[in-house]
């Protein structure tokens, strides 16, 4: 009697969430490409019908009596705890909920209008990481830098108020703060992702200190200063979270008069993958009022899978497309059968793990020869630095993930202490960059993930780990040539198919044969 009830309760939660959820992504794909204010209204308002849905108190009253139930099934269990992750975080006042909101919007609202001062010129985010990218006068990049951060300080008193918000909303929810709910509520266990972090940043502390060493070097002799004397300024974005090219090579060159969608459609093809029928659907090319970055948008959870993108001949771009249609392979080949509920990954995570493994593909030299068919020295050269390039980027990320993660993680546990002084202690101890002297200044505000994005960072970094992961067990157990029908199977059967009727940590296991391991990650990049 009580498993018939379960499954009515299921049977109708996914009906309710499925009627909900097709209006919020298809409002936001057609805001997305037409850049019209009516679709970006209509994408607010079923995005509000959709989490009130899970804001219901006797519904989950009635899914906690059952969530203690020792006899459910394990798809029974994976819906439960979808739901109550989703639930738990909404069963806050209304009243209580739209003081979290309205300062997020404030906080937005700076992001989206505040234009820095460089030299008495408002000036635009893009200008200052022009500067940083290119310019190799002392004063312009100092000033550039210190331009990057002026919206830290105009939003640090707002932020520090929405963290204390969060910190309290997450205590009456039974959690100890903000970061250990959102965690928990992601199915993460926030001492195993610190541990999977500190192993990786020990595993990587000599590599990283050698790559940094060799990037210092170049950027000293670049811009005509002493090694001793290189700041944050001197790197080529404003938190040096990315790596600089590698010896002036260009990267983009190959991929003139190349076509682009062949190039990724063949690279899936040989996989066993594929992607045309998302192709068709898809918008590929930038025009005035689209939205001018990608994403892939599972629409209806039944094969109505899109990508967005705005593509140009460029290294970036293609990077992109493989990425996006990682993450559309993986929709696309996730068992229909399952209940609507569970027809999603496990986690974002897991699906990020795929894009990025479809994404770091174009910088083998394994896919070059294959795909791009330059032959002769000219191409050598332009892979041994692809090559490096990818090393140094999966190293400078890797490092100012931890930091964003270590920092964020102390600033909820401790909101009131110096975080100034933390961030720049925790930036020199991990990054290995020499803070700015004289400096108490909010620099970390200015990264707009604290704000608007919080508690989301770790996943890229899990992503990249799972992804070693996968090349390695294909690599050794599946077949030493990535573009064989036999790796799209491995991946359809073991990883794909699953959804989120397994735990993350779980499939990853099921696909490889352990829980996540930092140390394939440190094999393929740390060598």
């Amino acid at each position: 009697m009580i498993n018939q009830k379960i499954e009515e309760f299921l049977l109708e939660q996914n009906r309710s969430m499925e009627a909900l959820y097709k209006p919020v992504l298809l409002n936001n794909w057609l805001s997305a490409t037409t850049g019209n204010k009516e679709w970006a209204d209509k994408h607010e308002e079923a995005l509000k019908s959709y989490f009130a849905n899970f804001s219901n108190s006797d519904t989950f009253e009635t899914l906690l009596s059952f969530r203690d139930n020792n006899d459910l099934t394990s798809i029974q269990r994976r819906q439960i705890e979808d739901l109550y992750n989703k639930m738990v975080r909404n069963q806050l006042e209304d009243s209580v909920r739209s003081e979290t909101l309205e300062l997020e919007k404030e906080i937005s609202q700076v992001f989206n209008t505040y234009r820095p001062l460089l030299f008495g010129q408002k000036v635009t985010n893009n200008e200052l990481l022009d500067i940083l990218r290119n310019s190799d006068q002392e004063e312009s990049r100092k000033e550039a830098w210190l331009a990057s951060k002026q919206v830290g300080k105009k939003i640090e008193r707002t932020l520090l108020k929405l963290v204390q918000k969060r910190n309290k909303d997450a205590k009456a929810l039974g959690f100890d703060n903000f970061f250990q709910m959102s965690l928990s509520t992601q199915e993460l266990d926030m001492n195993t992702v610190i541990q999977i972090f500190d192993e990786l940043r020990k595993l990587s502390d000599e590599p990283f200190r050698l790559i940094k060493d060799e990037i210092d070097e170049e950027r000293a002799t670049k811009l005509g200063i002493a090694k001793k004397d290189i700041r944050p300024w001197h790197y080529v974005d404003p938190f040096f979270q990315e790596a600089p090219t590698v010896g002036g090579i260009d990267l983009d060159k190959v991929y003139k008069n190349k076509d682009l969608e062949k190039l990724v459609s063949e690279t899936f093809k040989s996989m066993g993958l594929d992607i045309g029928d998302i192709l068709k659907r898809s918008d590929l090319y930038p025009r005035q009022d689209k939205n001018p970055f990608g994403f892939c948008t599972n629409v209806d959870r039944k094969g109505d899978i899109r990508v967005l993108v705005n593509l140009d001949e460029s290294m970036f771009w293609v990077t992109a497309l493989l990425h996006e249609f990682g993450h559309a392979a993986y929709f696309k080949y996730i068992d229909k059968d399952l209940p609507f509920i569970l027809r999603f990954h496990s986690h974002s995570l897991t699906t990020e793990a795929i894009a990025l493994f479809f994404g770091r593909m174009n910088k083998t030299l394994e896919w070059q020869d294959r795909f791009l068919e330059i032959e002769g020295n000219e191409m050598k050269e332009e892979s041994l630095a692809t090559k490096k390039m990818l090393q140094r980027q999966m190293l400078v990320s890797a490092r100012w993930m931890i930091t964003f993660t270590f920092f964020e993680k102390a600033m909820y546990e401790n909101p009131d202490q110096d975080l100034n002084k933390l961030w720049w202690k925790l930036v020199k101890e991990i990054q290995y960059v020499t803070p700015p002297e004289n400096t108490n200044a909010p620099d970390w505000a200015s990264k707009m993930h604290f704000s608007l994005a919080p508690v989301s960072y770790q996943d890229y970094l899990l992503g990249e780990l799972t992804a070693s992961q996968l090349h390695h067990h294909i690599a050794h157990h599946i077949s030493s040539d990535l573009f064989t029908p036999k790796v799209g199977e491995y991946l359809i059967e073991n990883f794909f198919k699953y959804g989120a009727s397994l735990h993350w940590n779980d499939k990853i296991k099921n696909a490889t044969g352990e829980y996540l391991n930092p140390s394939y990650f440190a094999n393929q990049f740390l060598k």
